[in-house]
């Protein structure tokens, strides 16, 4: 079994790290910069910043604090948020980014994963997968854009599938039903998505407790677990989680 990942989430508005619950009430977890710094130096395996309301507000992501970030840290380090095209991924890369994130733009534009790929390499193409529960969807789960606001009609294991098929490296998947909420990660979801692809899952939305890391882990088949308010207000710190995570088996960093 390879090692299992550690990803904290830098969740970012107005150059502030912010955390809330299926993506609202927003409160302030601190300086973006100095969070970056800490977790690269206390053991976490790579960093996600995600730039939360680029979207929404139709701008490019915040290109100098992806520098200042990237002059901060010695870990691997993916960005997304407001990233439309090809030029918006080389602007990142060259500001130190390893990776991107999309959403949004690749539902909208599907074949913006295989231009990614094909220019930077599927290596540097995460796709970020929002998910909410529908049980009118063959998997049980739509795939949601625009920071969850926006249905998509798309079924969330078939997207992941075609996201796969056009290049995407890796899949982020979030569970909107879990974000915020510590009630534990989407152990299912995580399941259906990553024993029906081959390429890496990060598991995203829920974590409460060391113990949920294990269970997503084990039942949900992930290859990463991400994380943010448990990791910013220190109700779960890395080099804890990743001893009990040893002691039960299971391999990381």
């Amino acid at each position: 079994m390879l090692a299992k990942r550690i990803i904290p989430c830098l969740d970012v508005k107005d150059g502030r790290t912010v955390k809330g619950v299926n993506f609202v009430s927003l409160r302030d977890a601190g300086s973006a910069v100095e969070l970056a710094g800490f977790y690269s130096s206390c053991g976490a395996d790579e960093l996600v910043f995600l730039d939360i309301t680029a979207t929404v507000e139709k701008r490019d992501t915040i290109v100098s604090l992806v520098r200042e970030v990237s002059h901060t840290i010695s870990i691997p380090f993916t960005v997304g948020g407001g990233i439309r095209g090809e030029e918006d991924v080389d602007r990142i890369l060259s500001a130190g980014a390893d990776k991107i994130s999309v959403n949004s733009a690749a539902i909208r534009n599907p074949e913006l994963l295989e231009r990614l790929s094909q220019r930077f390499g599927s290596q540097c193409v995460v796709l970020a997968l929002d998910a909410r529960s529908n049980p009118s969807m063959p998997s049980g789960y739509e795939a949601v854009a625009d920071g969850g606001r926006t249905p998509t009609g798309l079924d969330a294991l078939q997207w992941a599938s075609e996201a796969e098929a056009r290049g995407a490296g890796e899949i982020l998947l979030t569970s909107m039903d879990k974000d915020g909420t510590r009630d534990g990660f989407a152990v299912d979801l995580t399941r259906i998505i990553s024993t029906n692809i081959d390429i890496p899952v990060i598991a995203s939305g829920g974590a409460g407790k060391m113990e949920d890391f294990l269970s997503v882990f084990t039942a949900g088949k992930a290859d990463a677990a991400l994380a943010a308010s448990v990791f910013h207000f220190h109700e779960i710190d890395i080099p804890e989680l990743k001893r009990y995570l040893r002691a039960s088996g299971i391999p990381v960093r």
